[in-house]
C-alpha cells in the first residue's frame, strides 16, 4: 500500500520550525523549477475598526513569511498570496487593510510577492463531477504549485476546517452560496470534499501555532498549541489535523466524502507520520455550540443559563451561508443584551434554507432571502416577520426584532465591526497570545 507522508512538528523557532516540518514530509520535493506559486492563507474575517482575537482564526504571518523565504531560497520568484475575505465583494478597502496590516506589502518589498484579493480577479467554471460546477479564482488554477496554509481549527458547520476547506476562499460568491444548499445528499460537505480535486500540485501546511475550538470565527476559544502539520497530500494532512484536534476523521462528513472519492481509508493506515506522535500532542477541541431545547424555548445554552424564555431561536445548520452566519451571531448577541427578565411571547427565528415553522408560534422571523422564499406562504405561520435581502441589511434585523417585541439595541448593529474587539478581554495581558505572529 502506498504511504502518504505527513509530518507533525512543534513550532519552536521562526523559519527553522517551518523548514523542518516541510523537509520531514518532502513537501517541496515536487516543486517545479521556476514555478509560479500561489499561497492560500485563511483570513476568514477582518475589520478595519478594531483589533480582534485572530489567534487560530486566521493564518499567522509568521508561517507565511517563512514559506516565502523557503520558496525564495529555491529560486522561486513568481509568488502570489491570494484570499477572498468574507466581506462585501465591492469592498476593496477591507482586504487591502488586512493585507497591509498582516505584512504582505512588506513581503512584496522584500521578495517581490504579490497579494491579491480574489474577489477583484477573474473566475472560471470548474466541473468537479456529479453535477457540481463551481467558479474558482483563475490565478490559483493556472499556477504551477499551491501552498495551502490553513490555521488548525474546529468548525461549527463542518466539524473541522483544514486544508480542503481552506480552498473555499478561492471560489466566487454564487459558488459559496451554492455550497450551502438544502439538498440532503449534495450538501455543504459533499461540495467541500471536492474543492481540492482540480488543484495544481500542492503542499498543505496546517498552521497550528494557535488553534481555535468552536470556530471558524473570533467567538470561539483560542489556544496556543505550537504545532505544524505538513504533507504533499491534502487529504492526509486533513486526516492528521483532525486527529490532532481530538476527532475521528470518520465522524467528519466532508472527510468521509473526500476519502470515498479517492478510494482512501479514514483510519490513517495509508499515512506515514514523521516527527511528533499524534497521541503525544493531540488535544480535544469542541466544534459545536451547546443548545438548550425545552417546551418554552430553544436557544444557545449560555442564553438559557441567563434565563431567556419564550424564544425559539432554532440552531443554525449547514445551509446557512457565511454571509448570514455573521449576522446570526450579531443577532444573538443583541438578543442577549435585550433580555429584561420578562418572557417573550413564543417568538421563533428561522435561518438558512431548510428550516420550517413550528405550529403554535405567535411570531415567526424569517432571517434572510432564502428563508423568506421557502416559508412565505407556510400555513403554520401566525405572524410572519420577514427579513429579506442576501445578505439582509442589519437595520432590517433591528426592525424585525422590535416588531416581535425584542427590544434589541440598534447601536450594536451600527457598530457591528467593533464587536470583535469585545472578545479581546479574554486574551489581553496573556503573554502566549502574541500580536507579533501576525506581523512581518
Amino acid at each position: 500500500m502506498k504511504k502518504h507522508r505527513v509530518s507533525i512538528a512543534k513550532y519552536e523557532k521562526p523559519y527553522e520550525s517551518v523548514k523542518n516540518a516541510i523537509d520531514l514530509c518532502g513537501g517541496l520535493d515536487h516543486l517545479p523549477p521556476g514555478a509560479k506559486v500561489f499561497i492560500k492563507p485563511n483570513i476568514v474575517f477582518w475589520t478595519k475598526v478594531c483589533n480582534f482575537p485572530k489567534w487560530g482564526v486566521i493564518t499567522t504571518s509568521r508561517v507565511i513569511e517563512d514559506v516565502v523565504r523557503l520558496l525564495y531560497e529555491r529560486d522561486i520568484r513568481d509568488i502570489t498570496i491570494g484570499e477572498g475575505i468574507v466581506a462585501d465583494p465591492k469592498d476593496k478597502l477591507t482586504p487591502a487593510h488586512a493585507f497591509e496590516t498582516l505584512g504582505y506589502k512588506k513581503l512584496g518589498e522584500k521578495y517581490g510577492v504579490k497579494a491579491i484579493n480574489v474577489m477583484e480577479r477573474p473566475f472560471e467554471k470548474v466541473d468537479l463531477g456529479d453535477g457540481i460546477v463551481l467558479k474558482f479564482n483563475t490565478d490559483i488554477l493556472h499556477s504551477d504549485f499551491v501552498v495551502d496554509i490553513p490555521p488548525m481549527k474546529t468548525h461549527n458547520q463542518t466539524m473541522v476546517s483544514l486544508g480542503i476547506k481552506n480552498l473555499k476562499g478561492t471560489i466566487d460568491i454564487p459558488s459559496r452560496k451554492k455550497c450551502h444548499n438544502a439538498d440532503p445528499e449534495k450538501d455543504l460537505n459533499f461540495h467541500i470534499a471536492r474543492l481540492a480535486d482540480k488543484m495544481p500540485p500542492m503542499l498543505t501546511l496546517i498552521d497550528g501555532i494557535y488553534t481555535v475550538e468552536r470556530g471558524p470565527a473570533f467567538d470561539g476559544k483560542m489556544h496556543r498549541t505550537n504545532l505544524l502539520v505538513a504533507s504533499a497530500d491534502v487529504l492526509s494532512a486533513d486526516l492528521t489535523g483532525t486527529r490532532l484536534l481530538g476527532h475521528d476523521p470518520a465522524d467528519v462528513p466532508y472527510l468521509r466524502h473526500a476519502a470515498a472519492n479517492r478510494k482512501r481509508p479514514l483510519d490513517l493506515s495509508d499515512v506515514e507520520i514523521t516527527g511528533e506522535k499524534i497521541e503525544d500532542v493531540a488535544a480535544y477541541h469542541e466544534y459545536d455550540f451547546a443548545y438548550c431545547r425545552e417546551d418554552s424555548r430553544e436557544i444557545p445554552a449560555p442564553l438559557a443559563k441567563q434565563g431567556l424564555d419564550g424564544l425559539f431561536y432554532r440552531k443554525f445548520d449547514d445551509t446557512m451561508c457565511t454571509y448570514c452566519t455573521g449576522l446570526n451571531g450579531l443577532a444573538l448577541t443583541a438578543i442577549r443584551y435585550a433580555w429584561k427578565g420578562e418572557p417573550w411571547d413564543k417568538v421563533e427565528v428561522l435561518t438558512g434554507k431548510a428550516m420550517e415553522p413550528a405550529p403554535g408560534m405567535k411570531a415567526t422571523i424569517l432571517l434572510g432571502q432564502c428563508m423568506y422564499k421557502k416559508n412565505k406562504d407556510h400555513p403554520d405561520i401566525q405572524k410572519m416577520i420577514a427579513i429579506k435581502g442576501c445578505p439582509p441589511d442589519p437595520k432590517s434585523v433591528v426592525s424585525a426584532m422590535h416588531e416581535a417585541g425584542i427590544d434589541v439595541d440598534p447601536n450594536l448593529f451600527e457598530q457591528a465591526e467593533s464587536l470583535p474587539g469585545f472578545f479581546m478581554a479574554k486574551y489581553q495581558d496573556r503573554p502566549e497570545f502574541e500580536e507579533s505572529f501576525f506581523r512581518v
